[in-house]
């Protein structure tokens, strides 16, 4: 809800100059560059080749589009910082970082988040990553209903850049209430976890926070923690020859149950699906802030 939110207002007042960006770079992208069909184009003449090297590169004014991009950069710096001075942090991640035994880890400028803790002798760590936003096609989720319902609907897969699908959830958003309640839906999140006992290896979780749910999707042994942690190529790569257990959905469903329970006895409960979206909203947020700032810097210096 969060993010489609933010979405609308940032992209809102922005249309028509993202629209004319987007055909601008389509139009460049359809014409090579003066300097690369120059470097394959045969010279008639040294004339030639001194007359280009020179004068027409010494008329042209250096860094023209610097100051015009710094005072955009600014300006959307300002309207993010004026964004989050009127949110107020989620009651979802306030309670959770308050009342949950896990302990949160965010590096920023990462895009992992992880959280852990201990359970008797055992070491719980879940991992999500801000890149879902960005990965995330709303299409490929409601491609069924989207058949069944309204085909007039524009598609966010159009849209191209990191905060595309979220801008163009948005958009859809200010068409009526109905397609507000359907563009806000939450985007689901893909949950790593790991159980690990000293010397008895690990267990390797694959599920999803999705609409206030824990939805298991596939159910790992490594007797080598190490590959269930996957922290290195070679152990990825290892992790890939390793029978780790049948799919998750084709279990006894009682089984299914059991090992649901036993998750959620763990700590990955319903507040964890709740809090995982709230927090990646909150720390993209943050993370492209500083992008912002970061480039604004370079480009200024």
């Amino acid at each position: 809800m969060m993010m489609s939110l933010r979405a609308a207002a940032r992209s809102a007042p922005r249309a028509l100059t993202r629209l004319s960006s987007t055909a601008i770079r389509q139009s460049r992208a359809a014409q090579p560059s003066s300097l690369l069909k120059s470097s394959w184009a045969p010279l008639r003449s040294t004339q030639f080749a001194s007359a280009f090297s020179t004068s027409q590169f010494r008329q042209a004014p250096a860094a023209e589009v610097d100051e015009e991009l710094s005072v955009k950069l600014e300006s959307e710096i300002e309207f993010e910082g004026q964004m989050k001075e009127n949110e107020q942090l989620p009651a979802s991640v306030k309670d959770f970082l308050e009342n949950s035994p896990f302990e949160l880890q965010d590096t920023p400028g990462k895009e992992d988040v992880t959280l852990t803790r201990k359970f008797g002798n055992e070491t719980i760590t879940v991992t999500f990553s801000i890149s879902d936003l960005a990965n995330y096609e709303p299409d490929d989720a409601y491609n069924e209903d989207a058949a069944l319902g309204d085909e007039d609907i524009p598609s966010s897969s159009e849209a191209s850049g990191r905060h595309a699908s979220s801008q163009a959830e948005g958009e859809e958003g200010l068409g009526g209430e109905g397609e507000a309640e359907e563009a806000e839906a939450p985007v689901p999140c893909r949950l790593n976890i790991v159980v690990e006992k000293p010397g008895k290896g690990a267990l390797n979780i694959e599920a999803l926070a999705q609409d206030g749910s824990i939805l298991v999707e596939n159910f790992y042994y490594f007797k080598d923690a190490k590959l269930a942690r996957g922290e290195s190529a070679d152990a990825a790569h290892a992790a890939q020859d390793v029978y780790p257990g049948p799919p998750f959905g084709s279990l006894d469903e009682d089984l299914q149950i059991l090992m649901e329970r036993y998750l959620e006895e763990r700590g990955v409960t319903q507040a964890l699906a709740v809090f995982v979206p709230d927090y990646m909203d909150i720390k993209e947020q943050r993370e492209y802030q500083t992008w912002l700032k970061d480039v604004k810097e370079f480009v200024d210096a």
